[in-house]
C-alpha cells in the first residue's frame, strides 16, 4: 500500500479478505454482538495497526450525529483564572472520551459570537462558556435551538440554562468587612466591566460592607472599566495621586490587582504601611509576593469539574436544564497585606470630648 494514502476501511478490509462492514464492526468494538471469530478480529487489528489506520471520527460524528467534541470558550487565555477552569474542564473532557475545541474571545463580544458561530459549524456535542458578559441574546438563541450549554463564572440572570459560578457578592463583603474591621474607612475599589454579572455582585458587596458599617459610600472612590492589567494599573495610579489618598484598595480580579501592584511600586510606596490591598482571586504566586497578599480564593478546579459533569448530562440525556445553577462559596485568605490602623473607636473619643 502506498503509504502517503491514509488507510480506510476498505483497504484493511481488502487486506484481510473480509467487507468493509465486518472491519466497522470489528473496530467499533461490536465483535461479540455480532458474533465475529477471535481470529477474524485479531487480524484485522493487527492490519489497522500495520496501516496506521486512523477513525475519520468527524464523518463517523456526523454519521451518528454526535462528534464527541465540545466547545470552551474563555475571555482571556493569558489570565490563569481562565486558564485553570480550560485545564480542569480538558481534563474531565478526556476521562469521559471527548475532544475539545477551544476558542479565546479576548474580552470581545463579537470574537466570542464568531467563536460560537465556528463551534456550531463544526457540529460541537454542547458548548462551556465563560461569556464576556453584557448581552444574553445570542447565547439564548443557542439554548432555544437545541445546543447543550453551560455558562461559567459570569452568567446572564435572565438566560434560562445551567450556570457555575463564585459567590461574588459574600466574597466581596467579607474582604471589605475585613478592611473595616482593620480600621480602614477611605477604601477604594477597582472594579471590572461594569454592568457584568461578576463585577456587580463585587460591587454590590462593597457597597453593602459600607451600609453594614454606617460607612458613608464616596461613588469616586469606585475606578476602573475592565478585568485587565492594564486598568488596574491606571485606576490605582490615578487613586494613589488623590488627596487625600485612599488607606486601602480592593481589586475586583487577579490581573487588576497585578497593575495595581506595579503602579504602587513605581509611586515608591510600602505595602501594607502606606498602602492596604485585597484581591478577589487568589493565584499560587499570591503568597509569594514581597509582601504576600490578601486574598478572596474561588474554587477554580470545581468549577471546571461541575460545568463539565453539567454538560454531560445535558448531552447524554439529550436533555436542558433549565435554572441548574450553582453558587460556589469563596473563602478570604488573609495575608500580610492589610495593615491595622489606630483607630479611636467613637465612643471613646465621645468620652473625651465630655471629660475635656
Amino acid at each position: 500500500m502506498d503509504k502517503s494514502k491514509r488507510a480506510t476501511l476498505k483497504s484493511i478490509a481488502d487486506r484481510v479478505g473480509v467487507s468493509v462492514t465486518t472491519v466497522s464492526r470489528v473496530l467499533n468494538n461490536q465483535s461479540t454482538r455480532y458474533r465475529i471469530s477471535k481470529k477474524t478480529e485479531e487480524a484485522i487489528r493487527q492490519v489497522a495497526e500495520e496501516l496506521h489506520y486512523i477513525p475519520n471520527q468527524l464523518a463517523r460524528g456526523l454519521r451518528l450525529k454526535q462528534t464527541h467534541t465540545i466547545g470552551l470558550v474563555i475571555p482571556d487565555v493569558s489570565n490563569p483564572f481562565f486558564a485553570s477552569i480550560a485545564h480542569c474542564v480538558e481534563i474531565e473532557a478526556r476521562k469521559a472520551g471527548y475532544s475539545i475545541m477551544f476558542c479565546d474571545s479576548q474580552e470581545d463580544t463579537q470574537v466570542e459570537i464568531d467563536s460560537l458561530r465556528l463551534l456550531q459549524n463544526r457540529k460541537v456535542d454542547g458548548i462551556i462558556i465563560c461569556p464576556v458578559g453584557k448581552d444574553a441574546k445570542y447565547l439564548e438563541r443557542l439554548h432555544n435551538n437545541g445546543m447543550p450549554l453551560v455558562v461559567v463564572d459570569r452568567y446572564f440572570p435572565e438566560l434560562k440554562c445551567p450556570y457555575v459560578v463564585s459567590d461574588n457578592y459574600n466574597g466581596a463583603v467579607e474582604a471589605i468587612n475585613y478592611l473595616i474591621e482593620n480600621g480602614h474607612q477611605t477604601i477604594a475599589c477597582i472594579q471590572g466591566i461594569p454592568h457584568t454579572s461578576v463585577n456587580n455582585d463585587r460591587i454590590r458587596g462593597y457597597k453593602h460592607a459600607h451600609e453594614i458599617h454606617n460607612i458613608p459610600l464616596d461613588e469616586s472612590l469606585i475606578a476602573g472599566d475592565d478585568f485587565g492589567e492594564t486598568n488596574g494599573y491606571v485606576a490605582a495610579k490615578l487613586l494613589l495621586h488623590r488627596i487625600p489618598r485612599p488607606s486601602a484598595i480592593f481589586a475586583v480580579s487577579n490581573l487588576i490587582s497585578l497593575g495595581a501592584l506595579r503602579a504602587i511600586s513605581e509611586e515608591g510606596l510600602n505595602i501594607p504601611e502606606d498602602i492596604s490591598i485585597i484581591s478577589f482571586d487568589d493565584q499560587p504566586y499570591s503568597k509569594y509576593l514581597s509582601t504576600p497578599m490578601t486574598t478572596v480564593t474561588q474554587q477554580k478546579t470545581e468549577m471546571g469539574h461541575i460545568a463539565f459533569k453539567l454538560l454531560l448530562e445535558q448531552i447524554e440525556s439529550n436533555t436542558h436544564f433549565d435554572n441548574k445553577g450553582v453558587i460556589l462559596p469563596t473563602k478570604l485568605i488573609i495575608r500580610n497585606s492589610v495593615k491595622k490602623l489606630a483607630q479611636v473607636s467613637i465612643e471613646k473619643q465621645v468620652s473625651i470630648e465630655k471629660e475635656e
